[in-house]
């Protein structure tokens, strides 16, 4: 078992303030695992005055000496890659081979992203008369999820040390070994003292008291809708800036004609990749009537042949939900599909006949799928896919934005013809041919999935304040 029972508080490793001890349950043994210790409102608050204390000295930094930071953690970052595989293959169930591939390196590119946007980044820029500059927010306290947790973790801890700001995290408790390597490459790389704090523990103590602490002056918060509310009320008395990566509802609005074979497999692997436990998981396959029996033939194959297994393994198996909370929720939607009339392609309720025990789901398909079923409308974030039919592209179009949602959207087809409908899509990131994020790309979304952007210059731009000069000399 895994132990990481203090907190990394103003460069250093430190005991709670009154914690109690939390085991992480393996979502593929059902076994306890990593063990951590809960923090409590004081741990926050000594977090937070580190923070505070280090922000006068960090955010006078230069532009060379944040990128110069920024390398030495990319250095050290690269050496626990492995490490940071096994964790979250023991904690969240990402099989190590999706681990090595695409999660760990999720949360580099975060890092190499974030670096080659402040190596361009404009601090001051004049606007007539006026002077634009770009200075440090402050304090960020930062609230991260469990299913690509570094990535997550990245795209705040990055650009926050590139604007010159301090900042607390508190990871998914869920999911926190990762974090607690993390602490250990930012004290390996040289963070300054109280520039990075971790403290572990729940949304209830720990986020809570972040959201509402009077000397954060932003909290960045990735999760639900449902604790991005809570966040942003908790929040609100103080009236900080409150930045949130909430959930999704994605559709992919395979245009009439396209080729099935080319466009659906690489992006219906959305669905499968991480077991579907992500917010852009393009979940909604809208298809032209006379396709969509050759479309459900084909995805029903595709997630058929699709294995579950251990994931302290290597191969392309699909891991566990990350807990059963998890698993009982995505159940429970399968069989609300099955109450309300859709058409089981494949899979089902249950486990999968080749385990007798962990969080594991069925590769799922359903079609015959109408927009008021519960399958159709809520986020599922599983291995577990729904395919509907229209008549023409204005359909289409009105039951892809037939959601409080906003995140994504995909588009499968010829380009040309994508791109016309791309506009037309409420969502704050549309891909063609493709599911996931472009790097370097703003990362957010519209309506109840949020507010702010993450990722690249646009992401930097959020973790800083504008402020307008006038007066001074052309």
């Amino acid at each position: 078992m895994q132990k990481y029972l203090q907190h990394y508080i103003n460069g250093k490793w430190v005991d709670s303030i009154g914690g109690t001890l939390h085991a992480v349950i393996n979502p593929a043994t059902e076994e306890p695992g990593t063990e951590i210790t809960m923090g409590t409102e004081a741990d926050v608050d000594a977090a937070v005055a580190a923070a505070k204390s280090a922000f006068e000295s960090y955010s006078q930094t230069s532009r060379e000496e944040r990128l110069a930071l920024l390398g030495r953690i990319v250095e050290e970052y690269q050496k626990r890659m492995p490490d940071i595989a096994r964790s979250l293959a023991e904690e969240m169930g990402a099989p190590v081979s999706l681990g090595t591939a695409a999660q760990a390196p999720a949360g580099l590119g975060g890092f190499l992203g974030t670096i080659a946007a402040l190596e361009e980044f404009q601090f001051s820029e004049r606007q007539g008369p006026n002077t634009i500059v770009y200075e440090p927010m402050g304090v960020i306290g930062m609230i991260t999820p469990w299913n690509w947790p570094l990535n997550q973790i990245a795209l705040k801890v990055a650009p926050a040390l590139a604007g010159g700001n301090t900042m607390v995290l508190k990871p998914s408790e869920e999911c926190p070994g990762n974090a607690a390597i993390l602490a250990e490459v930012m004290d390996a790389a040289g963070v300054p003292a109280g520039v990075f704090n971790l403290v572990q523990g729940d949304g209830p103590t720990v986020g809570a008291r972040i959201a509402s602490h009077p000397d954060i002056d932003m909290v960045s918060f990735t999760g639900s809708t449902r604790a991005g509310i809570l966040v942003a009320k908790a929040a609100a008395d103080t009236v900080k800036r409150v930045h949130q990566e909430l959930g999704g509802k994605s559709p992919n609005l395979v245009l009439p004609g396209a080729d099935l074979e080319t466009v659906l497999p690489p992006t219906v692997a959305g669905v499968l990749i991480n077991t579907g436990q992500s917010c852009i998981s393009p979940t909604k396959v809208l298809v032209h009537n006379s396709q969509a029996v050759e479309a459900s033939k084909m995805i029903k194959d595709i997630f058929a042949a699709q294995e579950v297994g251990d994931p302290m393994s290597e191969g392309g198996h699909l891991g566990p939900v990350v807990n059963k909370a998890q698993y009982d929720k995505i159940q429970d939607l399968i069989q609300s599909a099955i109450d309300e009339g859709a058409t089981l392609e494949t899979g089902g309720t249950g486990l999968p006949t080749n385990v007798n025990r962990g969080f594991y789901v069925k590769p799922t398909v359903f079609s015959g799928v109408s927009s008021d079923m519960r399958i159709a409308r809520e986020e599922i974030f599983g291995p577990v896919i729904t395919v509907m039919s229209y008549d023409n592209v204005d359909e289409a179009v009105t039951t892809a934005n037939d959601t409080e949602y906003g995140l994504s959207a995909v588009i499968s087809g010829d380009p040309a013809e994508a791109a016309k409908v791309a506009p037309r899509l409420r969502a704050g990131m549309v891909a063609i041919n493709n599911w996931s994020p472009a790097p370097g790309a703003p990362f957010g979304g519209y309506k109840q999935s949020g507010n702010g952007r993450e990722g690249g210059v646009y992401g930097l731009k959020d973790f800083m304040e504008m402020k307008s000069i006038s007066g001074i000399p052309a």
